[in-house]
């Protein structure tokens, strides 16, 4: 048992504690390393900010042609200062994460919604250059991994700060909101739980770690309280669980356990404090509260957050502090370890006896909870805290609905992104769902089954190389528990709970969710085996040489050239955009020949688009070209045809053109790929004059369905 509590050096010998105890010596971070801490974290809340959810176009653009940019000059530089004769870590990841963003590419030309795969894409190839950057700047500057653990932790207190700010001041942050659950800046509330969950392991770290000045270790424990606070009031419980699962891998993993179950405890213990009263409070709690009442609510919980935070912050000094000063006995860290891995091991055994004991036994209650998680039509459990108890979600019906689409187009899909257009043919409600909530049914449903293995293949070699790096292998037994690997592993985590909640949620879209994990994950298969040879020189050394070796200084300038072609790829949806805006604009002041230029020229940027065609339509019937507008109408459903909106557009346009006949053909497609459209339904009543009967598919249309 007394490798629960004491740190690995003291049982490896001599030789081992005196690389441990030279590893663990305090050190100064520096200037430049500090600066960078910094300016990366602000970078990331900055992007996080200004992309919010993810779902708006010109901002994701701009943050998607930044990331590329950036990502391309820090892999040529990279590249530039990489040390001579190293094996080129964590190039397998980086092929396979390569292949995945062709295959998203080329799922254009079969997607069912071409113009969302275009988006989709160049989503993931901006994933695809962070993730290229953080491989490659770990080989060339290892010792960067505090940097982004660093990072990671301000953007994630400032995030749950924000977060929280909007429940404590509603006045000043979120005067218009309806509901209850923290969602901002994100606008989505799994996204600031999720973000919260992955800053835990960061405190952990922080709070637990050898190194480093006291007073600013102490920081882990408010920050701790602060972030595990706004998970709790996003009512998470994707986020919960993936805390959870890495909490368990780090403490299982770090022999910093005493230390880090100091932190998890008297943190979480602040943050339930405050939020147990939090959740007494019904103007805190329920949707939809008048204003003035959230804002006397939310003055009151600020007081409190305050009072914990600094006693929480007290506490921490205090602790860190005198385990500076004096170490507890080797005796107390086996019993305190001891007491710790009991109660990991009582916690399961006291869920199944709640559960032995309750009026479904335990058969019962794991019975009715499975099918609560998987049946579409379960009770939706209530948007208020006891939703964090509860099993049940709507999930399990998009789910369903992307197996179906699976199972109907099982090997590449419906192409990326398109299960928001593919579901419409099976769902049950009338509800507008952008994704299937969940990595693996969106991935079977965009990109079947070959977008499924290419997945697990670069899983697979993405987890070799993390336990390579983190020297979790079994061969990697005695390695010495330095900062660096401490941090490594907690990189691990990080990246474990943007997976583990990747598989009940879909927050892939999120720039503030993705690309911190896309950085970690990059890292660590670039980092490489914690005990390869070390170069000699230095990172700017070796950059300086980099400089002047033609070669790579040609490899980085093909590196900075094809970041910019993508980012003019990504630019062009949104010009096209922009431009489309400007025909209707010139529509409005009655200049048709202008218009009708503009959105001809929207479309040759994006001539996967239905909007620039229903621009175009909307001019012609404007000018009198009935036929030229019906031709757009035609034009659009060739280009799209699995697609109910531009058969549903050429209803309409049929309808109030008097041709009920035409309007009726148009619209038994639009209700065929999606029965449970209710403008679809209006239309086909007005079109057969009020008659009611039953829709067979028509002719050929079985070939529409997905």
């Amino acid at each position: 048992m007394s490798t629960v509590a004491a740190p690995a050096d003291q049982q490896l010998g001599p030789l081992a504690r005196a690389v441990g105890a030279a590893a663990r010596a305090p050190q100064r971070p520096g200037f430049v390393p500090g600066l960078l801490t910094v300016g990366l974290g602000a970078l990331l809340t900055a992007i996080a900010f200004g992309a919010d959810g993810g779902l708006r176009l010109g901002r994701l653009t701009v943050i998607e042609i930044g990331v590329l940019l950036l990502g391309g000059v820090a892999t040529a530089a990279g590249l530039l200062a990489a040390p001579r004769g190293q094996r080129a870590w964590g190039a397998t990841s980086l092929t396979l994460f390569g292949a995945f963003v062709v295959l998203c590419a080329l799922s254009i030309g079969w997607s069912v919604d071409p113009a969302g795969s275009w988006l989709e894409a160049n989503r993931t190839l901006a994933w695809f250059a962070a993730f290229a950057a953080a491989v490659t700047v770990a080989r060339a500057a290892p010792d960067g991994w505090a940097v982004l653990l660093g990072a990671f932790l301000i953007f994630g207190v400032l995030l749950c700060g924000y977060a929280t700010l909007t429940k404590l001041l509603p006045a000043t942050f979120s005067p218009e909101e309806t509901y209850a659950r923290l969602r901002e800046p994100y606008g989505y509330w799994n996204s600031v739980g999720l973000t919260g969950a992955m800053t835990i392991p960061c405190c952990l770290w922080l709070g637990a770690r050898r190194h480093g000045h006291q007073a600013i270790n102490a920081l882990a424990y408010p920050a701790l309280t602060l972030v595990v606070f706004a998970l709790l009031l996003a009512y998470s419980r994707g986020a919960l669980l993936a805390a959870g699962i890495a909490c368990a891998v780090w403490f299982a993993a770090v022999p910093l356990r005493l230390r880090g179950v100091t932190v998890l405890a008297v943190g979480s213990a602040g943050a339930l404090l405050v939020t147990l009263w939090a959740f007494g409070q019904s103007a805190l709690t329920d949707d939809k509260v008048a204003l003035a009442l959230r804002q006397t609510a939310g003055q009151q919980l600020f007081v409190l957050l305050v009072v914990v935070l600094l006693l929480v912050l007290i506490a921490g000094l205090a602790l860190t502090f005198a385990a500076a000063r004096q170490a507890p006995p080797r005796a107390a860290r086996r019993t305190a370890g001891t007491v710790v891995v009991a109660i990991l091991l009582l916690l399961p055994l006291v869920g199944i006896g709640v559960l032995a004991t309750s009026s479904k036994g335990l058969g019962g209650s794991i019975s009715s909870g499975w099918d609560s998680l998987t049946n579409p039509d379960a009770v939706t459990p209530a948007n208020d805290p006891s939703r964090l108890t509860a099993v049940g979600s709507v999930r399990a019906r998009y789910w369903n609905e992307a197996l179906k689409t699976f199972q109907d187009n099982p090997w590449v899909g419906v192409g990326d992104g398109g299960y928001a257009v593919a579901r419409t043919l099976y769902r049950t409600d009338q509800l507008d769902v952008l994704h299937a909530h969940g990595y693996a049914v969106q991935t079977l449903a965009d990109l079947g089954l070959v977008g499924a293995l290419l997945t697990l293949a670069l899983l697979a070699a993405w987890l070799a190389g993390s336990l390579r790096a983190c020297a979790l292998r079994p061969k990697d037994r005695g390695t010495p528990w330095t900062p660096e690997r401490v941090g490594l592993v907690t990189l691990f985590s990080v990246v474990l709970v943007f997976g583990i909640h990747s598989f009940v949620d879909w927050t892939w879209y999120v720039p503030g969710n993705a690309l911190p994990a896309m950085l970690a994950a990059g890292w660590l298969v670039g980092r490489g085996p914690l005990n390869a040879p070390r170069a000699a020189d230095g990172t700017w050394t070796r950059l300086r040489a980099g400089v002047r070796d033609r070669g790579r200084v040609a490899g980085a300038a093909a590196v900075v050239v094809l970041a910019g072609f993508a980012a003019w790829t990504v630019w062009q949806p949104w010009s096209a955009n922009q431009v489309e805006q400007d025909a209707l604009v010139a529509l409005d002041r009655g200049d048709t020949a202008e218009a009708t230029i503009l959105a001809r020229r929207a479309h040759d940027r994006n001539p996967v688009s239905l909007e620039p065609l229903f621009s175009l339509a909307a001019i012609r019937t404007a000018a009198g070209d009935q036929g030229g507008a019906r031709q757009a109408y035609t034009d659009a459903i060739e280009l799209q045809p699995r697609n109910p909106r531009p058969w549903l557009a050429l209803a309409q346009f049929e309808l109030a053109a008097g041709d009920a006949k035409a309007a009726e053909k148009a619209v038994r497609p639009a209700l065929y790929l999606d029965p449970k459209s209710q403008e679809a339904a209006a239309l086909f009543v007005q079109a057969t004059g009020g008659a009611t009967q039953t829709i067979p598919a028509p002719a050929g249309t079985e070939e529409l369905g997905p």
